[in-house]
C-alpha cells in the first residue's frame, strides 16, 4: 500500500514540479540560453525520421543552367539573409538559435558545401515545410513547388561549377 502511495504520490509531483519550472524557473527561452540537456537529440531524431519518410524521392525538375539560375536568384531574395552567400556570411546567423547553417562553407573531406551531400528531396522537404523552432519558415506558400525544386537543386550542386550567370547572382554582396 505504501508503495501505491508513493507511486500516486510521485507521478503527481512530476506534472506540478514542471508547471512550476515552466512558469516560474527560467527555462531556456532565449537565443543566448544553453539548451536543455539531450535538446538535440530529442529535436533531431524525430525531425530526421519524418524527413525520410515524406521527403519526395524523385526531382521533377534537371539541374539545367537555366534552373540553377533561377534558383540562385531565389536563395538570393528568400535564403541569403540566414544562410549566408558565396563569399559572404549571413549576419544574423550566429544570433539564431540554433544558428542558421552557412550554406555556401565547405566542410568535411569530400568536398562537400553546405547541404550538398543531402538529396535534393531531403532539402525541398526543408524548403517546404520548414522547421519548428528554428527560424526556418514554410515556403510551400511562399514558392511554386518548381521554385522550390530549383533552390533545392542550386544547394545540391554547390559543391559543383555552376553556370556563371548563377555565380554572378550569389556574389553580389548582401546589402538591407
Amino acid at each position: 500500500m505504501k508503495f501505491l502511495i508513493g507511486l500516486v504520490i510521485g507521478l503527481l509531483l512530476v506534472p506540478i514540479g514542471a508547471f512550476f519550472y515552466l512558469n516560474y524557473g527560467n527555462p531556456p527561452v532565449a537565443v543566448a540560453d544553453a539548451p536543455f540537456p539531450f535538446e538535440k537529440q530529442i529535436v533531431h531524431v524525430p525531425l530526421h525520421a519524418r524527413i525520410a519518410k515524406e521527403m519526395p524521392k524523385t526531382v521533377p525538375i534537371q539541374p539545367t543552367a537555366d534552373n540553377l539560375t533561377a534558383g540562385a536568384q531565389i536563395y538570393r531574395q528568400n535564403c541569403a539573409f540566414c544562410h549566408g552567400l558565396n563569399n559572404q556570411n549571413s549576419t544574423v546567423a550566429p544570433h539564431m538559435y540554433p544558428h542558421a547553417p552557412q550554406l555556401w562553407h565547405a566542410h568535411g573531406s569530400n568536398n562537400v558545401v553546405g547541404v550538398s551531400d543531402d538529396p535534393p528531396g531531403e532539402t525541398y522537404w526543408k524548403v517546404s515545410n520548414g522547421i519548428r523552432l528554428t527560424g526556418m519558415p514554410a515556403f510551400d506558400q511562399v514558392l511554386s513547388s518548381t521554385q522550390m525544386w530549383q533552390v533545392s537543386l542550386l544547394l545540391a550542386n554547390a559543391n559543383k561549377t555552376l553556370p556563371q550567370p548563377a555565380m554572378d547572382i550569389l556574389a553580389k554582396p548582401l546589402t538591407f
